[in-house]
C-alpha cells in the first residue's frame, strides 16, 4: 500500500484538528488492538528463533563499522537539503524570511555539512537534539515529535561517533552498539507511531486532503476495491503503527527493515525528491537495523531494551 507511510502534512497546506473520536471508534480500535497483538507475538516468538534470521544477508554484517558513519551521512543531508529549500528539519515546518530565519538555514546547513564531514561528530549530535529543542518553541511539540527518527540518529552518534580511523570506522563492542542501537530504533518506532496517530488516526481530515491531492494513493480504491478514503485512512494508519512497533522492538530486524523498506520505497516513484529528503533518516536508521541484525556479533542486542545506565556507560567507553 503505497500510501502507508507517505507523510500528508509535507504535501498538503492543510492542518485541521485533531479529531480523536475517528481514532477510538470500534474499527479504529480493533485496528489498533491488532497491531498490539502482532507486535508483542512477533517480539515474543522472534527471540527464540536463530539470528541472524536471514543468514543469507550475513555479508552485510561487515558494514557495521561504518555503520555510525552512514547515519551521520543520511542525518547530514537530509539537513542540508531542508536548509536549501528553506524548512527546519523537516519539510513541513517552513523557515520565515526574516533575519532569525535566515540565520536558522545557515545553521542547518552549517550542521548538516559537519554531519557528512565526518569530523568530531558528537557535537554535532549533540546540536542536533538543542535544534529539536528550540524547533518545540518555534513550532510546538508534536510536529517534532513526528521528527524523532532524527533525534534517534543524533543520540546514537552522541553515544558512538564515527572516529579518525578507516575512514570513520567505529566500535562494534555489542556493550556500545546495543545502547544506541536501542535508542535509535526506539525513537524512529516512536516516529513512525506518532505519525499514526497526527496524520491519519487521530487527524483523518488531514489525510482526506491528501488523498484529495493524491487519489491514487488510496491503493484499494485504485485496484478496483470499494473501500472508502476513511476506510483506507483506518488501514494506512493501522500498518503505520504496526511497522512502528515492529521497528521498535528490534525483533527479526531483518524481515522488519525489508518489509517496510516496500511502502517507504514505493512512495519515492510518486512523490519523488521530497519524500527522499525528509524520510533519509529513517532510511539510515532501517539501513543501521539490517546491518546491525545481520552481523553474527551484534545481532543477539539488537532488541535489547534501552537503558539510560548503558547508555551512559557506552558512552564513557567510547570517550
Amino acid at each position: 500500500m503505497d500510501g502507508i507511510l507517505a507523510h500528508e502534512a509535507w504535501f498538503t497546506n492543510a492542518r485541521p484538528p485533531f479529531d480523536w473520536g475517528f481514532a477510538v471508534e470500534p474499527a479504529s480500535l480493533l485496528l489498533i488492538a491488532g497491531a498490539i497483538v502482532i507486535a508483542v507475538l512477533w517480539r515474543g516468538v522472534g527471540r527464540r528463533l536463530p539470528r541472524p534470521e536471514l543468514p543469507f544477508l550475513a555479508p552485510l554484517g561487515r558494514l557495521a563499522p561504518w555503520v555510525p558513519r552512514l547515519l551521520a551521512i543520511h542525518a547530514g543531508v537530509s539537513l542540508l537539503a531542508q536548509a536549501a529549500r528553506h524548512t527546519y528539519l523537516a519539510p513541513s515546518l517552513h523557515l520565515g524570511h526574516t533575519i532569525a530565519g535566515a540565520a536558522l538555514t545557515i545553521a542547518e546547513g552549517v550542521l548538516g555539512v559537519w554531519l557528512v564531514s565526518g569530523f568530531r561528530i558528537r557535537p554535532a549530535a549533540l546540536a542536533v537534539v538543542a535544534a529539536g529543542l528550540l524547533g518545540m518553541f518555534a513550532y510546538g511539540v508534536t510536529p517534532i515529535l513526528e521528527r524523532m527518527d532524527l533525534l534517534g540518529i543524533a543520540v546514537f552518534l552522541a553515544i558512538v561517533p564515527p572516529t579518525a580511523e578507516r575512514w570513520g570506522a567505529a566500535s562494534t563492542d555489542p556493550k556500545i552498539v546495543g545502547p544506541a542501537n536501542a535508542w535509535l530504533r526506539v525513537l524512529t518506532g516512536g516516529s513512525l507511531i506518532v505519525l499514526a496517530f497526527t496524520e491519519k488516526l487521530a487527524r483523518p481530515e488531514l489525510a482526506l486532503a491528501f488523498l484529495d491531492r493524491y487519489p491514487a494513493f488510496n491503493l484499494l480504491q485504485t485496484l478496483g476495491m470499494h473501500v472508502s478514503d476513511l476506510t483506507f485512512i483506518r488501514i494506512a494508519g493501522g500498518f503505520e503503527l504496526l511497522f512502528g512497533l515492529l521497528i521498535l522492538s528490534g525483533t527479526l530486524p531483518q524481515l522488519v527493515v525489508i518489509a517496510a523498506g516496500i511502502p517507504f520505497n514505493a512512495t519515492l516513484f510518486f512523490l519523488g525528491a521530497e519524500e527522499l529528503i525528509g524520510h533519509l533518516p529513517v532510511y539510515g536508521a532501517m539501513l543501521a537495523l539490517v546491518i546491525y541484525g545481520s552481523s553474527r556479533e551484534i545481532a543477539p542486542v539488537v532488541d535489547a531494551v534501552p537503558s539510560f545506565a548503558r547508555g551512559r556507560k557506552a558512552l564513557a567507553r567510547t570517550g
